[in-house]
């Protein structure tokens, strides 16, 4: 009819995953809402004519039942899933698989005890099993699983570090935000995922829902989900946690924040503050004692106001720059292992030692940096000395240590003895800053390193 006009036709983008399914985009333009209808109704008729199809920008002229398969995990499908024991379920993984194991408080660990020991008694080979970090002994990651199991970490936790230290297991170095871009590329074809969907995890709102239909097999067994319990404080924690809480966070911020004792000395010293926001990957049960307090209400944040967002939702969504950079006075707050005098900050190993991961620094550091407002603040912060008293700031990083941030994305540098603010500073000053917030007994040496490396004193003036 003249009243409606076609303004677009194209597939949905594969993203929200409709493409591969066949269905189409349409959107119509019209005065007249029954004609819109009734329009709408004739051109799905037409549509689902595989002759209609060819021509169409993406469409090979078949359509796929929507109901045979769907991208969207939430949605359910004419389908049931079997009830099984673990060692049933498990016993679908053959030699050469590539396993996907859920993560962090998530791990299923009943299904990977049984992976372990399915894997040993059929002897099986190259499994390779990827994930980020677990919680666990990883008994895939023993050493005599060898040969059977290789892990393939995205970012390692305590359970995978002997694994990759004795080249028996294996880290990618990846920004947390680019994970799935592992599987949707198909760098990484999975064959077999074993998660968790468990009574004891608490409800959450995101992109975590998944409707049972979309599982091949399901294994009762509830059990207790793992728990980091909190560790005592030490002072210098608790002072760097005031410095950031009293200096750098103002009213009505947007936190980022993961886990760990100096989060945590952050967390508590922000009693006093209102109206702030959180965008973060993780945080810590500090959080929950500020919304009860009402010091966070999500008030001002652009994204999702009123929430707290986690990666409950898409990680690829929490973690983007162009979303994280939107929000209100963005306080990205990271620890780190060591950083050299020019700034170059190692957070994921010492020396040629790997520890963790990339994860979400950079993402949230360069979110806080470019933060529309102008108001974001990136702060790395960490103690000044090691366990055994040596110097986190150094002359030059130890030999096969990694850079995750780099010099040109560092602003605020946090330790117990102060801020260091290096962003639009030359080398001669970061020296300074730097060495001015090392401890006391490291600062002549520190200074006399950076006289040879640089050929000039370390100054605060330009």
């Amino acid at each position: 009819p003249p009243a409606v006009q076609l303004i677009d036709q194209q597939p949905a983008t594969a993203s929200r995953g409709w493409a591969r399914a066949g269905v189409l985009s349409l959107i119509i333009r019209s005065s007249d809402i029954s004609t819109m209808a009734s329009t709408a109704g004739h051109l799905i008729k037409c549509l689902l004519k595989p002759t209609n199809l060819r021509g169409w920008r993406g469409c090979t002229g078949k359509l796929r039942s929507y109901y045979t398969y769907s991208h969207e995990p939430f949605h359910p499908l004419k389908r049931v899933p079997a009830w099984k024991t673990a060692e049933e379920a498990v016993s679908v993984i053959k030699s050469g698989d590539v396993v996907f194991v859920h993560g962090a408080a998530a791990t299923p660990l009943k299904l990977v005890g049984a992976m372990a020991e399915y894997g040993k008694k059929q002897q099986l080979s190259n499994v390779t099993v990827c994930h980020i970090h677990t919680e666990g002994s990883a008994v895939y990651a023993q050493a005599d699983c060898e040969g059977i199991f290789r892990s393939n970490s995205f970012f390692i936790g305590p359970n995978c570090r002997a694994a990759i230290s004795e080249g028996r297991g294996d880290f990618v170095p990846i920004f947390l935000s680019e994970i799935p871009l592992l599987f949707h590329r198909h760098i990484i074809d999975i064959d077999v995922a074993l998660v968790q969907v468990n009574p004891c995890m608490p409800r959450t709102f995101g992109d975590g829902v998944i409707h049972k239909s979309h599982f091949d097999a399901m294994v009762d067994g509830i059990c207790n989900l793992p728990e980091h319990e909190p560790k005592e404080r030490s002072d210098v924690e608790n002072e760097i946690g005031r410095l950031i809480a009293e200096e750098l966070v103002v009213n009505g911020a947007t936190l980022q924040m993961g886990i760990g004792n100096i989060p945590d000395a952050v967390l508590a010293s922000l009693r006093g503050h209102k109206d702030l926001g959180i965008h973060s990957e993780m945080f810590s049960d500090g959080v929950v004692d500020l919304v009860e307090a009402g010091c966070i209400t999500n008030t001002h944040k652009k994204y999702h106001p009123g929430k707290i967002v986690g990666i409950m939702c898409d990680v690829s969504f929490v973690n983007s720059i162009p979303i994280i950079a939107q929000n209100p006075k963005v306080t990205a707050i990271n620890s780190c292992i060591e950083v050299d005098l020019t700034g170059q900050v190692v957070s994921d190993s010492i020396g040629t030692r790997m520890y963790s991961g990339v994860g979400g620094q950079v993402d949230f550091i360069r979110g806080a940096a470019v933060c529309s407002d102008g108001q974001g603040k990136p702060i790395l912060a960490m103690p000044s000395v090691t366990s055994r008293g040596e110097s986190k700031i150094v002359p030059f990083l130890k030999q096969g240590a990694g850079v995750v941030t780099t010099r040109a994305h560092v602003h605020y540098m946090v330790t117990e003895w102060g801020i260091a603010y290096l962003f639009g500073k030359n080398l001669r000053q970061r020296a300074y800053e730097l060495i001015r917030i090392s401890h006391p007994d490291h600062r002549e040496s520190l200074e006399k390193a950076a006289f040879e490396r640089l050929n000039c004193m370390p100054t605060k003036e330009l």
